[in-house]
């Protein structure tokens, strides 16, 4: 008989798999295997996948997030689950673009021929794209557009970015250092050496089934579909791949599965004091699941996600949101502005004020909190 869980315990199951509990003494610390862990941190505001990095490691600065990307290479920036911009350990580039590639790919082709991009004007558009890298190396995206044009190649509007989308997804490009606050595009094989891939399309399914439920668990594969993108017709065969390391628990009356060597977490003693963590936009903890239920009450759900995919930066108390944050920068400091739901407790508001130290800590910036006026 399954083992039916609390909504209490399915949140704290998913903060620690999640690496959003307090970490324990030797637990991994470095940015590559902390994106490793996760498969992946959302990426598309740059500055929000570094913040992701930080609320889930102990001791790491802003600046060791770039550098594994730009010096050590070991995490890439590019198109990857749902066919958005993430963080990706290098290593697994071999065995997730190809998994990914050809469904998104796919997906995109009717926008694409939408945009005048048929296979012939890509395949040629990519070719020249390939050269002008190769001989001139990492080009901000007008640049690129600039040299097709040279060619013969002009693309207007939102084709440039499904262009550029269509090349990472066949490991073409991926995103280089930045010029300025501008990203720059190289050649993938220039700038990381990936593993060959060395799974089958079945086996890289299992693998991101288990690497999901690592990250994410106690989920269902309707949550992996949400969170990878992919067809739910070809997740659920991932499911028996692995059963063998799988417990299945109840959840809301539903079935959802976790790890086996998960489950001694449910006989630990519970943390006394409240984990208060400040989740950036677009976190994974929100974007992890087919619905947010379990993690945003239901009163609250727009001033989380008001439409247009923005995720706002939250306030997660115990793997619940109570409210909402920013920050701006006042001369040589950082404001970061609190907007709770409703009136936070003292211990609630001693550990914000331990995250807000900590952020100053890893941005290297004096920082200073308020609370929204009426809270």
């Amino acid at each position: 008989m399954a083992i039916s869980l609390s909504g209490d315990q399915v949140r704290l199951l998913r903060m620690r798999a999640q690496r959003l509990t307090p970490q324990p003494p030797g637990a991994v610390g470095g940015v590559a295997p902390i994106v490793k862990e996760l498969c992946g941190i959302q990426a598309q505001d740059a500055r929000a996948a570094t913040l992701g990095v930080r609320v889930r490691s102990v001791d790491l600065l802003a600046a060791d997030v770039e550098y594994a990307r730009v010096q050590e290479r070991t995490i890439i920036r590019t198109w990857g689950q749902r066919g958005t911009l993430h963080l990706l350990a290098t290593e697994d580039l071999g065995w997730l673009l190809p998994l990914f590639g050809p469904v998104f790919i796919a997906g995109d082709r009717r926008r694409r021929e939408e945009l005048g991009l048929d296979e012939d004007t890509c395949a040629r558009a990519i070719s020249v794209m390939r050269d002008v890298l190769a001989s001139q190396g990492a080009l901000t995206r007008a640049e690129l557009v600039e040299q097709l044009a040279a060619r013969d190649i002009r693309l207007e509007g939102q084709a440039r970015p499904h262009l550029l989308y269509r090349a990472a997804l066949e490991g073409i490009i991926c995103l280089g250092p930045d010029l300025g606050a501008e990203p720059t595009y190289v050649l993938q094989s220039d700038w990381v050496e990936p593993e060959r891939a060395t799974l089958s399309s079945e086996a890289a399914l299992a693998e991101l089934a288990l690497r999901y439920l690592q990250a994410y668990g106690p989920a269902t594969p309707e949550d992996l579909a949400a969170w990878s993108g992919m067809p739910i017709s070809r997740i659920r065969p991932a499911w028996p791949r692995i059963a063998d390391q799988l417990l299945e628990v109840e959840v809301a009356g539903s079935p959802a599965w976790m790890l086996k060597t998960y489950a001694a977490w449910l006989d630990e003693p519970p943390t006394p004091a409240p984990i208060v963590r400040l989740l950036p936009g677009f976190d994974i903890y929100l974007l992890g699941y087919q619905n947010r239920d379990l993690a945003v009450p239901s009163q609250h759900t727009k001033r989380i996600n008001a439409g247009g995919g923005i995720i706002h930066p939250v306030l997660l108390v115990d793997g619940r949101v109570v409210g909402t944050w920013k920050s701006k920068r006042q001369k040589n400091r950082l404001e970061v502005v609190v907007e709770p739901f409703d009136q936070l407790a003292v211990q609630v508001q001693q550990g914000l004020q331990a995250e807000v130290t900590d952020l100053a800590r890893f941005l290297r910036v004096p920082a200073s909190l308020m609370l929204a006026p009426g809270t």
